[in-house]
């Protein structure tokens, strides 16, 4: 999986009935790139960092960690700083 943050790898169970509908990452996607953007503009709009994850586990139903979310936000500070 490509990622901003580089390639990242994923360990999917097989469903051999081929009920499973991935939320996130669809079926046969290789990039999920507009997520960290996604996370930035959540972050630039003034949400906390476990407002985003609510949001997300709102919308998504999952769980991102913070140490997550921070991550992804960490890497515009330098632009910020500029």
């Amino acid at each position: 999986m490509k990622t901003h943050n580089g390639l990242l790898e994923l360990s999917i169970p097989r469903d051999e009935e081929s009920l499973f509908e991935p939320k996130i990452v669809k079926k046969y996607q290789n990039d999920i790139s507009g997520f960290d953007e996604k996370i930035i503009l959540m972050y630039a709009k003034g949400m906390s960092t476990r407002d985003i994850n609510e949001y997300i586990y709102d919308i998504y139903g999952i769980e991102v960690s913070k140490d997550f979310i921070s991550k992804v936000t960490d890497k515009i500070l330098p632009d910020i700083m500029a």
